[in-house]
């Protein structure tokens, strides 16, 4: 099975730039749909952003949309997120999840069809 690590998270003024990775270890990235989902304190988890399967067709939510980029590096099994323009409402901890690839069925952000979850990094947005 597939363990995922978050990395790249920090403070940042309002209109910068960070970029998160995810790294994986015990199987290919190629074989699985990694999402970044992130939870701000009395928030509900949400669904950032998603690359699926090997094809790598990749998916946002509306709010960051044109904001953030989600690729993958199959060299380096990780998948990054970068992000910018960033704004204090995107301070969250966030975190990678992945799932097996099995078809383009179900919901991008369900986060409980993702099986393995990283412990999460800080991104504080804040002058």
């Amino acid at each position: 099975q597939v363990q995922v690590v978050e990395s790249g998270g920090g403070l940042v003024q309002p209109g910068g730039s960070l970029r998160l990775s995810c790294a994986a270890s015990g199987d290919a990235l190629s074989y699985y749909d990694i999402g970044w989902f992130r939870q701000a304190p009395g928030k509900e988890r949400e669904g950032v952003s998603c690359i699926v399967g090997k094809a790598g067709d990749t998916y946002y939510t509306g709010s960051v949309k044109g904001r953030f980029t989600i690729a993958r590096d199959n060299a380096k099994n990780t998948v990054y997120l970068q992000m910018k323009s960033l704004k204090p409402e995107d301070t969250a901890v966030y975190y990678c999840a992945a799932r097996r690839f099995v078809g383009y069925g179900r919901s991008w952000s369900d986060g409980a069809s993702f099986a393995y979850w990283g412990q999460g990094t800080q991104v504080t947005v804040s002058s």
